[in-house]
Formats: C-alpha cells, sequence, structure tokens
C-alpha cells in the first residue's frame, strides 16, 4: 500500500459526519495495544475493502495510532473514538484524525469540536439525549450503547418521533445482528468490534482481519 504524500492534501479534505457514514456499512471500533499493532490493522481493514476506522482513546496508543492510520492510503478516513473529554477534540485533530465519536455529548464538547473543526458523531442513549443533540444541529448520532439499550426494538422506537434522524448503531452488534440493524430505515450504518477478535491480534493473523473486513463490506447497502 502507497503511504499518502501528506495527510492535509487533497484527497484528505474535510468530510461531513453525513459523508463519512455511507462510505461503508460497518465502522470498525478499534483499541490498539500499540501504534504497531495500530498500523497492521489498520492496512488489513483497508485491504478488505473498510475505508472509516474509528480508533479509540481507550489504550495509550490511541493518538499516536491515529497519526499512523491516517498516512496509510489517500482514501482511509480516521476518527478519533471515546471522545469524552473537550480536549480529546483539538488532540485528535492535530493528530490528522478527520471525525470524532462520542459515548455521549455536552455542550462544551460540541464546543470544543467545532472550535477544532473536528465534525462530532455523538452518543445517545434516550429520547432526551437526542432532542439535545437535535438543538444542537446534529441530523445523526451514535446510539449506544445500541444492544444494552434495547436494540432493533429501541431503534424502531425512535423512528416515530424522530423519523428524520439518522442513526449509527455501536455496541453489542455482531456479524450475525449487522444486517439486521442495517435493515432498519433510520440506521446509516453500524460500528463494531467483530473485525478485530483478540484471538486474530493475538496471533498477528491481519488475513482473518482482512476477510472480516471483505464480509463487512459487503452487507446490506447503506442508505
Amino acid at each position: 500500500m502507497q503511504r499518502a504524500p501528506h495527510k492535509n492534501q487533497e484527497s484528505h479534505q474535510m468530510k461531513t459526519v453525513s459523508e463519512i457514514v455511507r462510505l461503508g456499512p460497518v465502522i470498525p471500533v478499534l483499541a490498539f495495544d500499540s501504534v504497531e499493532q495500530g498500523e497492521h490493522v489498520s492496512r488489513a481493514l483497508h485491504a478488505g475493502g473498510v475505508k472509516v476506522l474509528e480508533i479509540t482513546l481507550r489504550t495509550a496508543a490511541g493518538i499516536a495510532a491515529i497519526e499512523r492510520a491516517s498516512q496509510l492510503a489517500d482514501d482511509i478516513v480516521v476518527g478519533v473514538g471515546t471522545i469524552t473529554k473537550p480536549e480529546h477534540c483539538a488532540q485528535a485533530k492535530k493528530a490528522g484524525a478527520q471525525f470524532g465519536v462520542s459515548p455521549g455529548l455536552t455542550k462544551d464538547m460540541h464546543k470544543a469540536a467545532q472550535d477544532a473543526g473536528l465534525p462530532l458523531l455523538p452518543g445517545v442513549m434516550t429520547p432526551s439525549d437526542i432532542i439535545a443533540a437535535m438543538e444542537l444541529g446534529y441530523e445523526i448520532v451514535k446510539f449506544f450503547p445500541a444492544q444494552q439499550a434495547g436494540g432493533i426494538p429501541m431503534l424502531q422506537a425512535f423512528h416515530g418521533p424522530f423519523p428524520n434522524l439518522k442513526i449509527c448503531p455501536t455496541g453489542g452488534i455482531t456479524a450475525e445482528t449487522a444486517p439486521s440493524f442495517l435493515a432498519q430505515p433510520n440506521v446509516v450504518c453500524v460500528g463494531g468490534s467483530w473485525l478485530t477478535p483478540k484471538a486474530a491480534l493475538a496471533a498477528q493473523n491481519w488475513e482473518e482481519v482482512t476477510r472480516l473486513a471483505r464480509a463487512a463490506s459487503e452487507l446490506a447497502p447503506h442508505k
């Protein structure tokens, strides 16, 4: 894979959240033990057709892994996940992140994302969360933790009062359940960690990661 000349060139121009969530049906949620592991996994996922990565800040390698992954290919879109503090937005943007994902939303986090120029996919779990996000101008949200918070029946319940809202459910979704989530009219894509099973990462079985990525990329077309 050719390394992109520079992450700020035309190929890495800013995309909106609406554009990003439509680049593929599954956004892998990633946590890396090291920057090197992150590079191997990111390459393997890209080889399987996955172009959008959510690299979380759940490990110390997160920021450096974002910087490395964002330079691997012209068409990779790297986001920062598990944003829980406003200062995470500027840190991730400086490292090359093109969007942010949070498990929840506050006004301070919203402002920090705007100030950093980082498109944000905010997390919601309840109707009140959704209304608060919509008041701040969000039309696409992350439903988290999706399975634990009601799964598909909850998504169906949301669709009535929020018919125009687009949702990326994340949390507890598997290769087996992903198609049912993607079939919902308000689901634009899903987030998941099943593309990087712990056993495959421990064995450095990057071919298995590519296989799972290819299968995920071939799921039902995104809306």
